[in-house]
């Protein structure tokens, strides 16, 4: 795309500061709240991954696009994000897996992108003040007007959107990590064992129902609203609560089939919004971070005095003085701001973690969080 085709977009933050780039992707005007993620890779598993909803993503990586799109590293069925912000963008991809362009594959699914614009200092800029909301629109270039719609638009703090992310239906999963990118040996995949897993679907990404189904599981993944009664009814070995966007203050539903499933003292495991359903059904209460975690190398520190380089996108994160110290245990902790990354029930066979150990994209650090589910089934089995 030659300047002279380009189509000029505008962006404009809650505190009035507006940024003049250029439109890749759909034309129209997108409103939602514009955090930043600092992965250098895997812009598509993001741009697809359901925790996104309501939000318009800043890559700090300085351009978009070079491998292009391609349908084996999409999350979900489609793009989940309200909009893309990039510095540079590419519209001749590279790469033997490449399907589209990235531009042309926002287009096809009605996102909007802005690029040309100075992503570092809007980075700092939410680093200072916390992420807002913003707007982008090729259409309302008057900075006032745009503005005007950006204010009217909700926070995210108190905003349920796992509704617009939940699977309608009830489905099974059975396809594991494909061999060409299977990276642990030790998976359960050989083995004769089949534990069935009921997966309550709040955004779950694809890589972790491969990664289950990898370990051995059987998978059949609910709605969201899924009461505790109809989640028995398939006879669970575990139960496992997955990632979603929004406040999960909100999902009282959630909360409560998870306060009576723990009562069955069956294995469950939470990840991302699951770990903090399971930390409400506890208790315990979240709050809102003030720009989040998001990219593929924040540090979790163990019990165990050990490391692990893990892949985050979180907004919210459980208050550790809300926690029932005598029924619960912090396990890690995220160690760029010793927030809550992950529990641990003292008397139940429950977890869970803050982060993504399906790492998709990201680092495999925490691939063993599966196999620990796997080995709470059996022992339940005993």
């Amino acid at each position: 795309m030659s300047v002279s085709d380009a189509i000029p977009a505008l962006l404009v933050m809650a505190d009035g500061t507006p940024y003049h780039g250029w439109s890749f992707g759909a034309i129209g005007t997108a409103i939602g709240e514009v955090v930043f993620n600092t992965g250098m890779t895997g812009y598509q598993e993001v741009i697809t991954d359901p925790s996104y909803c309501g939000q318009m993503v800043v890559f700090t990586y300085p351009e978009l696009g070079n491998t292009g799109v391609n349908s084996e590293d999409e999350e979900s069925n489609q793009p989940q994000v309200r909009g893309v912000i990039a510095r540079n963008i590419c519209n001749r991809p590279s790469n033997w897996r490449s399907t589209q362009s990235l531009p042309n594959y926002l287009k096809q699914h009605q996102i909007p992108g802005i690029y040309g614009i100075d992503t570092r200092n809007l980075t700092r800029r939410i680093r200072s003040l916390g992420a807002m909301n913003g707007g982008i629109s090729t259409s309302i270039l008057d900075e006032a007007e745009l503005l005007e719609l950006v204010l009217a638009a909700p926070s995210m703090k108190g905003l349920n959107l796992v509704r617009e992310v939940t699977t309608p239906t009830v489905y099974e999963w059975s396809d594991p990590t494909t061999d060409l990118w299977e990276f642990n040996p030790d998976t359960g995949t050989s083995s004769s064992e089949s534990f069935t897993v009921v997966a309550i679907d709040f955004g779950v990404k694809r890589n972790i129902l491969r990664r289950l189904a990898s370990y051995g599981c059987r998978i059949i993944i609910v709605p969201a609203n899924t009461s505790a009664e109809e989640i028995l009814k398939y006879n669970p070995d575990g139960i496992f609560l997955s990632n979603g966007p929004g406040d999960p203050a909100t999902v009282i539903e959630g909360i409560e089939t998870t306060k009576k499933l723990l009562s069955t003292h069956k294995p469950m495991f939470g990840i991302c919004m699951g770990h903090q359903i399971i930390g409400h059904a506890l208790g315990a209460e979240t709050f809102k971070l003030k720009f989040g975690h998001r990219g593929l190398n924040h540090p979790a520190g163990l019990q165990q005095q050990r490391v692990e380089i893990t892949s985050q996108n979180h907004s919210f994160a459980i208050d550790p003085n809300s926690l029932p110290a005598n029924a619960v245990e912090i396990s890690h902790l995220n160690l760029n701001d010793r927030t809550v990354a992950g529990l641990r029930h003292k008397s139940l066979p429950v977890f869970s973690v803050q982060y993504h150990p399906e790492a998709s994209p990201g680092p495999h650090d925490a691939d063993y969080l599966f196999e620990q589910f796997v080995q709470a089934m059996r022992v339940g089995r005993q």
